[in-house]
């Protein structure tokens, strides 16, 4: 791919911009996951259980024999036991502390101290981000993600997009380029299923377009509150936004001086 038509707000063509090398890279499936997987991991919050939880009761050694605390002969297991009534020399207790008992502590619980980072190379990562971009403009992978294309698909956006202030005028521009069908799929958003919904996740959002653009704008705020459409700075692009999932092939929307700026500061190279 050699070169892509630059399209204003209003539909029309306006010229033609060279592509750079970025996008000649060989797409590598396996390394656009690895790399995916690696910043999802990193974004993970740290959690993990009390180091104390389960063991805050007051629970003796039940085969001691002195502090009435006998067991010898009674039939008891010898488990740490909590004491709840006595009556003489007969005691009611339950068992307590350890991780075979109601109430006490599990065996081996999640620690907060456990490093979910992982490592990666930057050659790895940068072949991973120019992958991404190569399959980005690939319409054939486009469309087998399920993105819906119009015809005009692969293109560039004329920088007078990044001037745009009301997201109904990105709305506007956006049919305009034959996108319709792109919005009303990723309108639509669905209630997760399970425990995630009452987590502050209720909802899963499809992901549809992302736009690059060099600086920021008017647009970053325009776009934003459009269900789906993300917007980030071309030198801040990563392997999770242009193949979410570790899928690649994200329909993707670059602006004339965000390819300039790639092509110029050799980004990802």
């Amino acid at each position: 791919m050699n070169s892509l038509k630059i399209y204003d707000t209003n539909g029309k063509e306006i010229g033609k911009i060279e592509m750079p090398e970025q996008f000649n890279q060989q797409i590598k499936y396996t390394l656009i996951k690895k790399c995916v997987l690696a910043l999802r991991a990193n974004a993970r919050q740290k959690y993990g259980a009390d180091p104390l939880a389960g063991q805050k009761c007051v629970a003796n050694m039940s085969h001691r024999r002195r502090k009435f605390n006998t067991a010898y002969g009674s039939g008891q297991s010898r488990i740490p036991r909590m004491r709840f009534s006595r009556k003489g020399t007969q005691f009611h207790r339950r068992g307590a502390f350890i991780s075979s008992t109601i109430g006490g502590r599990r065996a081996h619980p999640p620690k907060a101290e456990k490093n979910w980072t992982q490592k990666i190379n930057k050659k790895e990562n940068r072949t991973a981000i120019r992958s991404a971009l190569s399959a980005s403009l690939n319409k054939t992978i486009v469309e087998k993600r399920g993105h819906k294309l119009g015809s005009l698909y692969p293109f560039i956006l004329d920088d007078s997009f990044k001037d745009i202030k009301k997201t109904k005028q990105v709305k506007e521009s956006l049919l305009k380029l034959d996108l319709n069908d792109e919005l009303k799929r990723v309108e639509t958003r669905k209630i997760r299923a399970g425990h995630g919904k009452v987590r502050g996740r209720r909802y899963v959002t499809k992901s549809g377009p992302l736009i690059v653009v060099d600086n920021d704008c008017d647009l970053k705020k325009s776009a934003r509150n459009i269900l789906g459409i993300e917007i980030v700075k071309v030198n801040q692009i990563n392997a999770k936004l242009l193949a979410p999932g570790s899928q690649p092939g994200r329909l993707t929307l670059f602006t004339k001086s965000a390819i300039e700026t790639m092509q110029k500061n050799k980004l990802f190279m």
